[in-house]
């Protein structure tokens, strides 16, 4: 059957179908819908941006549910189409069979509009689209130009598009129920056509109450009870068809109510956000990750709540809460500020553990130790002052038990470098000393010095940077050592020779010195016994001749006794004046 249609009508159908996407479909509001019709056949585009997320099988579930809910069908084809705003193909197409129902009201209707019909051409269209081409799951098909049906229809979304008066064409029962003389009955009979409309009167009276029941609420589920109410409302005047005289009236309605009812979700959500930071807030936060959490929550109360305008009904009851909330947030934030200063400690603490670690790798040195030690303590004394209740402080323990050890192992390796190196430098001032006593025939001291130099040197660690040093100074010193007490035996040895030359030097007066090494015994006579020699000699005269012999004889008797202590010892004697000229000799065995 051929009827007359209107471009307002396919606009009617499509408004239809852009409000059960808003109902039915996620991101409903983004798909934009377009009705055309092209070789009396009824063609739905349904484009949306790129990146949403679609549900195919839904989309076009919803345009069948749609077309076979509106009243008085007849057998018919509806092509659908399913593309990304901007495309010029669609990337999806469905072909609708819409059933056919109550054949006995479709012809009734079918005689009644035709008296209302001029006679349109089979082929004729409501705006003459391009051939088009498409692809589909099970078929595809290029034509020469893109199908585009788009071009020359009024967008849906925006207000004051002019009506047009376009030629008539056959389209299917689905639009033919719209126009006002439809099948009697049925048509008649929907709601707020014929009679009063008690929706009308509800919502307009909703529409008022509930602002003051809104400026009065004391409690979220106060609010939340006007929201139902103009949720139902709202749904009834859903009920009111296209055809009815109040259709217009009702759609300003829903939109108000539906608009109040967002207000106070926008509320109720920001609300329930608040609660659920609020719980979250009765106990300390264990990372830095869920202070920011308990920050995000926040500023989601707060955005919802800052955006009410002070004209609203709402604002009363916002406003104490958005300060109470504000005041959280700044204690969070501030939390993060504390919190953030302390993981910059943990971080500077790990960065310094890094040096440490790099430091230990190559110390070789009692300094370079010393540096491993401070290092690893000041990574530690960063640690330390993490206080237990913050986000920190778990990794901080953690960090804590794994530096400890390092810092006491570093410290004993100082300890025993700085021992080792003390015992080093004992070692080379002790062998310094045993030289000097060498060096002045001091054979015992010296044999002592170079025994503890030895030993000092042998006690070195092994794994002590000193040891090698250490081990190369074992055999030197034990040379000398071993040369110090051969000396100290032969020097033992000579004790009785100088008792005995300190024996025979010493009278009234001194007569002589000595000293006594591997080359011989070598005395020297002292001034006062020489001058006594001289003194005996000068004076002496034929008369008195006792004083030189008694010279003499003493003179003899020492040399005498110099000679035997000299064959005693088995070293040579050599007798010196004060002058040091040799006054005796004497060779033992000789």
């Amino acid at each position: 059957m051929k009827v007359a249609v209107q471009q307002e009508d396919l606009e009617l159908l499509a408004r239809t179908l852009q409000e059960q996407f808003l109902a039915e479909v996620p991101s409903g509001e983004v798909f934009q819908i377009k009705c055309a019709v092209n070789k009396d056949e009824l063609m739905i585009l349904t484009q949306h941006p790129i990146g949403v997320t679609v549900d195919i099988q839904q989309i076009f579930a919803v345009l069948e549910e749609v077309l076979q809910s509106l009243p008085t069908y007849r057998e018919q084809q509806v092509q659908c189409f399913l593309r990304i705003s901007g495309d010029k193909l669609p990337y999806s197409k469905r072909f609708l069979t819409i059933k056919q129902v109550n054949r006995g009201a479709v012809e009734a209707e079918e005689a009644m509009f035709s008296s209302f019909s001029s006679s349109p051409s089979s082929s004729s269209l409501l705006f003459p689209p391009q051939d088009f081409a498409y692809t589909d799951e099970n078929q595809e098909e290029e034509l020469e130009d893109p199908f585009d049906p788009l071009a020359d229809t009024p967008d849906l979304l925006t207000s004051g598009t002019k009506r047009r008066q376009i030629k008539p064409i056959l389209l299917g029962a689905a639009l033919v129920g719209i126009l006002v003389l439809g099948s009697g009955v049925y048509l008649l009979t929907r709601p707020c056509v014929m009679f009063e409309c008690k929706q009308i009167q509800a919502a307009e009276k909703l529409k008022t109450e509930s602002r003051q029941q809104i400026s009065r609420a004391q409690s979220e589920n106060e609010l939340v009870t006007v929201q139902k109410q103009l949720e139902a409302t709202s749904a009834d005047l859903t009920t009111i068809p296209g055809w009815s005289p109040h259709y217009q009236q009702a759609e300003e309605l829903k939109l108000s109510l539906s608009g109040q009812s967002e207000k106070i979700s926008q509320v109720v959500k920001a609300l329930q956000v608040a609660a659920t930071a609020g719980q979250k807030t009765q106990t300390p936060a264990n990372s830095l990750e869920e202070l920011q959490a308990r920050q995000h929550l926040w500023r989601q109360a707060i955005a919802p709540l800052e955006s009410i305008n002070p004209n609203s009904e709402l604002y009363g009851f916002v406003q104490p809460n958005l300060m109470k909330y504000r005041v959280n947030l700044q204690t969070v934030n501030q939390q993060l500020l504390a919190q953030e200063k302390w993981l910059k400690k943990l971080t500077a603490a790990k960065a310094v553990a890094s040096v440490a670690t790099q430091r230990e790798a190559n110390a070789k040195s009692l300094n370079d130790w010393q540096k491993v030690q401070s290092t690893w303590q000041i990574a530690i004394n960063a640690l330390i002052v993490i206080p237990q209740n913050s986000p920190a402080s778990q990794e901080a323990q953690k960090l804590l038990l794994d530096y400890k050890p390092k810092l006491a192992a570093a410290r004993d390796r100082a300890t025993k470098e700085q021992l080792a190196a003390k015992s080093y430098q004992q070692a080379l001032t002790t062998a310094k000393q045993a030289k000097v006593y060498e060096q002045q025939n001091q054979w015992r001291a010296a044999v002592i010095y170079w025994t503890q130099a030895l030993q000092t040197a042998k006690q070195i660690s092994q794994d002590s940077t000193y040891y090698n040093q250490a081990q190369s100074l074992t055999v030197p010193y034990s040379a000398a050592l071993q040369q110090a007490q051969e000396k100290l035996q032969i020097d033992s040895s000579w004790q009785q020779t100088r008792t005995d030359l300190n024996k025979t030097c010493t009278s009234e007066i001194r007569i002589c010195t000595f000293t006594i090494n591997d080359k011989g015994i070598i005395v020297s006579l002292t001034p006062d016994y020489q001058q006594v020699l001289q003194s005996s000699l000068s004076n002496s005269n034929p008369q008195n001749p006792s004083p030189v012999v008694g010279v003499t004889n003493h003179w003899q008797t020492l040399q005498d006794a110099l000679a035997v202590i000299s064959d005693n010892a088995n070293l040579p004697l050599l007798i010196y004046d004060t002058q040091g000229q040799g006054l005796y000799t004497h060779i033992p065995g000789g």
